[in-house]
């Protein structure tokens, strides 16, 4: 009775929901660290330096992020050296995404390829209005073609969840919070002590505040690649909903498995995070600080569905 629970098929409508579901209350859990933190630090210092620090490190964290956030697609083919892929050489690609975005209603995006023998692919772009997908070279000459369309529907999954823009919102917070960290760390370091209570609660606070500077913004960048994680789970549910053949993901996935992994000059650190399959293999230890679920585990949700 109980491998047969084990084992039970997941359909993909309950997968997509309750992934989006976790990553909203994810999100909510970064924006309650943030309050807290913040609350903390207003009993233990005077309120209009509070104010200052917060002010400041909102500020920084949104015009940081947001510039990127509208640039998103141009930095990311630009760190990689993608081309715009050419409609009679890559027709099979073209056909793959022409046929997904009817299915998905999703305008057609620009299509770019990158030269590298393993097999990955990405999004970016801040809306469907302004996405790109990206596939490599190796994707294309390894994949079939129900492989090949799983991966695309597992790109635009990300382009009809907004996923980019709900990873912003995101990274802003975690931004927010870590910055407010370090201007609060720095003033007690540089200035004196400007600004703390001097009783006995203040103390308290103080340390309080100085616990909360170091470990609130490690716990909430592990909420933020927790989030990332849940995406795509997500993505890949989604894929199911566009493409009917959940074997294509699965093949797919199960052929970058042996992979050996891109090297670290091919894609920077920054990029990693949109692939399809983390591109420096990191996803197989296990661990909380990655930005994709282990293969292993993405394939089993997989042959379920």
């Amino acid at each position: 009775m109980a491998e047969k629970e084990l084992k039970r098929r997941i359909v993909f409508y309950d997968q997509i929901a309750k992934n989006k579901r976790q990553s909203f209350f994810l999100i909510i859990a970064i924006f309650l660290v943030f309050l807290l933190f913040g609350y903390i630090i207003s009993l233990a210092v005077d309120p209009g330096f509070f104010f200052i620090i917060m002010i400041i490190s909102i500020i920084i964290s949104i015009s940081y992020i947001v510039i990127g956030y509208y640039k998103s697609d141009k930095i990311a083919l630009a760190s990689v050296k993608a081309k715009r892929a050419d409609k009679i050489k890559y027709r099979q690609l073209y056909h793959a995404v022409e046929g997904l975005t009817i299915a998905s209603g999703l305008p057609m995006p620009k299509v770019y390829i990158m030269e590298n023998n393993q097999i990955n692919a990405f999004a970016s772009g801040r809306d469907p209005q302004h996405a790109i997908i990206c596939v490599t070279t190796g994707a294309i000459e390894k994949l079939d073609k129900q492989e090949l369309e799983g991966v695309i529907g597992h790109e635009l999954s990300h382009i009809a969840n907004y996923d980019i823009r709900f990873m912003t919102l995101a990274a802003i917070l975690v931004g927010m919070i870590a910055i407010a960290s370090e201007i609060f760390l720095r003033s007690l370091w540089f200035g004196g002590g400007r600004g703390r209570r001097d009783d006995k609660a203040g103390v308290i606070f103080l340390i309080l505040g100085i616990s909360m500077a170091i470990i609130a913004p490690i716990l909430v960048k592990l909420v933020q690649l927790t989030i990332s994680r849940k995406r795509e789970f997500s993505a890949d549910a989604t894929a199911v909903k566009l493409t009917r053949y959940p074997p294509g993901l699965t093949r797919a996935l199960k052929k970058i498995k042996y992979e050996t992994g891109m090297k670290k000059g091919q894609v920077p650190g920054a990029v990693a995070p949109l692939f399809f399959a983390n591109p420096f293999k990191k996803d197989a230890m296990k661990n909380l600080r990655s930005t994709h679920p282990p293969i292993d585990k993405r394939i089993e949700v997989l042959e379920r569905m």
